[in-house]
């Protein structure tokens, strides 16, 4: 899966999660599954807690992540995404 398309699994919305980054259609922050991750959980440890996402959902995070560090800017669709609830 090309970085393109792992980023597109993550949203940001003003008015869900006062506009964090989220993986798209969840109430999840990617600093929530960043930061388990960087405490040493693992990402079978992470599907287990959150089992309503996927491993490339991790990986989109992760890939937002990196993205971040390099001091890049990543254009997240604005607006509600019909599949949060």
């Amino acid at each position: 899966m090309s970085n393109d398309q792992l980023l597109s699994r993550i949203s940001s919305d003003p008015n869900i999660c006062f506009g964090k980054p989220c993986v798209r259609g969840h109430r999840i922050w990617v600093s929530l599954i960043l930061d388990l991750l960087a405490s040493g959980e693992t990402m079978d440890d992470v599907l287990e807690a959150y089992p309503s996402i996927e491993r490339e959902d991790v990986l989109a995070c992760i890939a937002y992540g990196a993205e971040m560090a390099r001091g890049g800017w990543i254009e997240i669709p604005l607006g509600r995404d019909k599949e949060i609830a």
